[in-house]
């Protein structure tokens, strides 16, 4: 693996572990109706729905503006960076997380733009079908293998 997916993972499994922690529920790359995909999809208790983008280096995130279509699918949006990078990037509406392996330390809370019921309802739905046929596929990876698109 090259360095940047290795440092993309470090930085991914650390905000989870940081969110969990938190009392979220958590998956990775979701599939969203729009056809992107969000890094992490977080589930909070009240049903507060938190898009993480993981950015590996500053040249991966000036690279990459499909991040703003996030909001329309969230309550709040997070990036979650190593320790190098440059944070002074981050748009100071969004939340941000520095994390490495191990976990993660929320630096800065997102502002809160909530969605819409009829939307909310969609991507709470989307996220249940898809934690649902995950868990399945980790169960009965033979009987569950062509159920994992999220619709």
């Amino acid at each position: 693996m090259e360095r940047v997916a290795l440092r993309t993972a470090a930085v991914t499994r650390g905000a989870a572990r940081l969110l969990a922690a938190l009392g979220h529920a958590v998956l990775r790359e979701v599939p969203l109706a729009d056809g992107r995909r969000a890094d992490l999809v977080c589930l909070g208790a009240r049903g507060e729905i938190t898009i993480v983008e993981v950015k590996s280096c500053a040249r991966d995130f000036l690279a990459d503006n499909k991040w703003e279509e996030y909001r329309a699918w969230c309550d709040r949006l997070y990036f979650a960076v190593d320790h190098d990078f440059p944070q002074g990037l981050i748009p100071a509406d969004a939340g941000l997380i520095v994390a490495d392996p191990w976990g993660g330390a929320l630096l800065r809370e997102a502002l809160e733009h909530r969605l819409a019921p009829a939307r909310r309802r969609a991507v709470l739905l989307r996220f249940a079908r898809l934690a649902a046929r995950r868990a399945e596929a980790a169960a009965d990876p033979d009987g569950a293998a062509d159920t994992l698109s999220p619709d």
